[in-house]
Order: structure tokens, then sequence, then C-alpha cells
């Protein structure tokens, strides 16, 4: 059993996360899923940010440190779009985590980060916000850091293909990523 800790979308902690928590719960995970905006939520990314921004990025930050400080020390990282920059906030002092898993966004590495870390990362091609310029930065930095990195990409699937709510929901790369995500729990 591997504990998971999964940090929602910009949207707030909606179905596709408490969906995506199942899975791996029905796969022999514990997980946590911290809602990050206290209760609110967004129907449109837009509105997502609004909220975000209203909330603030440190206050967010804070709750995710203070849920992740009651779990063990080798938990799992996972970040949903939005959530893939919490990860990034986390990950520096979260230096024994048993691995990182990223959909729809990714997450700076750090400097110190531990050769070996396993790191999978799910993201529609194109996805307009994570550019091809930044995709190929990060692949050399996943290298360079000696991380045991698997990046997948989804092709003409929308940036939240994931979410059967989105218009970018795409069914087959859902699925698959899934299946993925589960098969990396699975080999920590």
């Amino acid at each position: 059993m591997t504990s998971v800790i999964l940090f929602h979308s910009v949207m707030g902690l909606r179905q596709v996360e408490r969906d995506a928590a199942d899975r791996m719960r029905a796969a022999g995970h514990e997980v946590v899923t911290p809602d990050l905006y206290e209760g609110q939520t967004a129907s449109s990314i837009a509105e997502g940010f609004s909220l975000m921004s209203r909330i603030g990025w440190s206050a967010i930050c804070r709750r995710a440190e203070t849920a992740v400080a009651e779990l063990p020390d080798s938990t799992v990282l996972a970040g949903i779009s939005m959530g893939a920059g919490v990860v990034a906030h986390l990950w520096p002092k979260q230096r024994l985590a048993k691995g990182v898993l990223l959909i729809h966004g990714l997450a700076d590495i750090p400097n110190d980060t531990h050769p070996g870390l396993p790191l999978q990362v799910h993201i529609a091609d194109p996805d307009h916000f994570v550019h091809d310029a930044q995709m190929s930065d990060w692949r050399e930095a996943a290298k360079q850091a000696g991380l045991e990195a698997q990046l997948f990409t989804y092709p003409r699937a929308g940036h939240f293909y994931t979410d059967p709510a989105s218009p970018d929901y795409d069914a087959k790369a859902a699925e698959q990523t899934w299946q993925r995500t589960l098969a990396f729990l699975k080999e920590l």
C-alpha cells in the first residue's frame, strides 16, 4: 500500500479528483485529497483562477503544508493541473517522498532532489498551459537530476482531458492515464 496526497486543480476539489482518489483506493492505496479552497469550487478555469487569486497562493501552500505534515514522509506527492504547482512548492521540503505524480501540469524540479526518484507526468499534446519549450526544458532537467521520469503525452486531447465534466474530456486518453497511474503506484 502506498500513501498518496492528491492536490486538486484550480477549480477546487471536485468530483474528478474524488474519482481519481477512489480509483487509487480501489487499487489498495491510501489517498488523501485536501481541500485547499475549503469547500469552494469553480465551474470554469477562468473562475478557478479568480478563486485562487482571492484565496491567495500563500494560503493555498500553507494549507497543503498542513495536510502533508500529517502523512508519512514517504507519501507520494500528486497534483492535477494547479495541483502540480502545489507539488512544486512541497517537493523541496518532502525529501523522502516515495514518488511524484503530475497530471495536466508540470512542477519545477528542485535542484537538490534525490536521483532515482520515480516521477510520472501526464500532459495533453498540445496543452495551452504547457508549451513545447517548457516540455523540452523539463525533460532535460529531469535527466540532469537523475530522476526516473516517465512523461506521457496525449495527442489531440485538451488540457483537462480526464474530467468528464470538461469540454476537453477524452475518454480514451483518460483511461490510459489512469491505467498508467495505477501501474506507477503499484511499482513504488
